[in-house]
């Protein structure tokens, strides 16, 4: 089920070189859906939602709540798993497709490094993995391969090129990620910013094969050549993330 095609030195060190979970971890709070929240739709895709924690932790560095993500102590993270969705043939993706309990220690340490808040692996299980799989191990076990067979672009490269006089395009980054990844067309590619036009996410649309696909015109996104900004944290310079 690898994605791209990465090597095994790529797959191994996407992110958690520079992570090291805590001793001792929350348990996340039980998450239930509201009323109306239910939907078993079929499955016909999937994303691969990658969040740029540098921007997301902007003003969260000292929010307890954002404390493993945002303040350093665990790792100094670039992107990080939002999350691993399933798609249907149209907007209405499925959710919640069963109820399930709290997530183990266990399940959320092994997790961390890769979406670093536990209350997220919770809110990804219970509203994603239950229309994925049969248990949780399962669907972050998936997820994780996916997310470590990706090479990432030189963001700080990227990030500067604004300030050398040449815009950064949501085509420009999204043909980076497709020039470093084997089997990975810039059309698989959605790039989703904020209203000010900092970098939010990446979107990486898959098939049921979970191979890339070109992504359907309800995924959100901006347009190609919409200018989007990175922001590089608080820090000197930021690094791509090794891979």
């Amino acid at each position: 089920m690898l994605l791209l095609g990465a090597s095994t030195h790529q797959a191994a060190s996407a992110q958690a070189w520079q992570c090291r979970a805590p001793k001792f971890l929350p348990r996340p709070a039980l998450e239930l859906p509201e009323p109306g929240q239910v939907r078993r739709t079929a499955v016909d895709g999937y994303i691969l939602a990658l969040s740029w924690s540098r921007e997301y932790c902007r003003g969260r560095e000292r929010d307890p709540a954002m404390r493993y993500q945002c303040s350093g102590d665990i790792g100094d993270f670039g992107f990080v798993l939002h999350g691993l969705w399933p798609e249907a043939k149209g907007p209405a993706y499925p959710q919640y497709c069963r109820s399930v309990g709290m997530l183990s220690r266990k399940v959320v340490a092994d997790n961390i490094c890769l979406s670093p808040s536990p209350q997220l692996i919770q809110h990804q299980w219970a509203k994603h993995g239950t229309c994925m799989t049969k248990t949780p191990e399962a669907y972050f076990g998936a997820a994780r391969l996916l997310f470590g067979a990706i090479e990432f672009p030189d963001m700080d490269r990227l990030s500067r090129q604004v300030e050398r006089g040449t815009p950064l395009t949501a085509a420009e980054l999204a043909n980076a990620f497709a020039d470093l990844n084997d089997g990975l067309p810039p059309n698989s590619v959605k790039v989703k910013t904020n209203a000010k036009g900092w970098l939010q996410e990446i979107r990486i649309c898959l098939g049921k094969d979970m191979k890339p696909r070109r992504c359907a015109g309800y995924v959100r996104g901006v347009p190609d050549k919409a200018v989007v900004k990175v922001w590089r944290g608080l820090q000197p310079s930021i690094t791509r993330v090794p891979g």
